[in-house]
């Protein structure tokens, strides 16, 4: 197989790109953070703060598929790339947590008199 040098300038840029995507990813969620922070301290000083509710059956539902889809995924990927080897992990847990939300969706009996969670109003 061939070999490439790398100057050390195109090291430093591959060390920092990730270093610099956390940070700024980080100041983002912050900055959203104090955003919402103040809008709900203006609302409770107005009067017209109306608390959301989460939604947990439909959160458990969506939750629940989306991982199973993924994780089944990659778990059939990982199967025809490497076999059975540790690899294949990274598919069976998503999907195992996926398969758990769905049936939590299944049996939970307040989902079924359909008390919990609300609309999300």
């Amino acid at each position: 197989m061939e070999q490439f040098a790398t100057s050390p300038a195109a090291q430093v840029i591959i060390a920092i790109v990730p270093i610099v995507g956390i940070f700024v990813g980080g100041v983002t969620v912050f900055f959203y953070l104090l955003w919402r922070h103040h809008e709900i301290k203006l609302q409770l000083k107005t009067g017209v703060f109306v608390q959301r509710k989460f939604d947990l059956k439909s959160f458990s539902l969506l939750a629940g598929l989306l991982l199973s889809g993924v994780g089944l995924t990659l778990a059939l990927v990982f199967l025809l790339i490497s076999g059975f080897s540790y690899a294949l992990l990274g598919g069976l847990i998503p999907a195992v947590l996926g398969i758990g939300l769905l049936v939590f969706y299944k049996i939970n009996p307040d989902f079924r008199a359909g008390t919990a969670g609300g609309s999300g109003k």
